[in-house]
């Protein structure tokens, strides 16, 4: 099952009012687990930065000045999604901009019902609990000591780890590999077991003095007694 990641930056909170998508990042995932493949592009929103946005994201005007615009990143960006499932975090705040900026394009959007909102996710789970990505990586015990500042492709990647977790994936993962191994090992040792049974044979040296020692009781040797008595039972 492919699945892709996702995540946003944008110069506000509603493109309706001008605001424009700053950044994109995707992570490929396959049955949950990230593949390596990413999709990664700054965009120049063709506007000014307001101050609060870039204390979010810290992408300034100057920087996003030089990057290309959305247009020319739009079909990349569909290629690299194909009709796989999408995730994001608050992932109807995404959708509005990506739906925005492809409708611009005059391309075609991705249908809603291929979106899994991980917040809504997260609230089913934790209901009253903090429900952040920050928060849920606190719960999940991930490691997002780099996330300083909001960045798409680094809160994406962030984000397919909590994913994993909400859906139990990385835990349930660990109890496949210990049962596969414990399973391996299983085998293994009832084969060595096997073997070492099938093995274990006198030389000839010691059959021969095993044949003469049984030899040497005589016929009054009390075992013999038992052993015939055994061989009446049997018949």
């Amino acid at each position: 099952m492919r699945e892709i990641v996702f995540d946003t930056e944008t110069t506000g909170f509603d493109p309706a009012t001008g605001d424009r998508i700053v950044e994109i990042g995707c992570v490929e995932l396959l049955n949950r687990i990230p593949t390596g493949a990413t999709f990664h592009a700054y965009i120049n929103p063709e506007r000014d930065m307001p101050p609060q946005a870039e204390a979010v994201h810290g992408l300034s005007e100057e920087f996003l000045s030089d990057k290309p615009v959305f247009a020319e990143v739009a079909e990349k960006f569909l290629e690299f999604i194909g009709d796989a499932k999408l995730i994001a975090h608050n992932a109807g705040f995404d959708m509005t901009f990506i739906e925005y900026e492809l409708k611009k394009c005059g391309l075609p959007v991705p249908s809603r019902d291929r979106v899994i909102d991980t917040l809504a996710l997260a609230r089913r789970k934790h209901p009253g609990g903090g429900n952040k990505l920050d928060d849920l990586c606190a719960r999940y015990g991930i490691d997002n000591s780099r996330r300083t500042k909001h960045g798409a492709l680094l809160d994406a990647e962030l984000l397919a780890e909590v994913y994993a977790e909400l859906n139990g994936g990385r835990q349930a993962g660990f109890n496949l590999v210990e049962e596969v191994r414990i399973t391996q090992t299983t085998a293994v040792v009832s084969t060595s077991a096997r073997r070492a049974a099938r093995e274990s044979k006198l030389s000839n040296a010691e059959a021969e003095a095993h044949a003469n020692f049984i030899g040497g009781l005589g016929e009054k040797a009390v075992w013999l007694d038992y052993l015939d008595g055994a061989k009446k039972t049997a018949r």
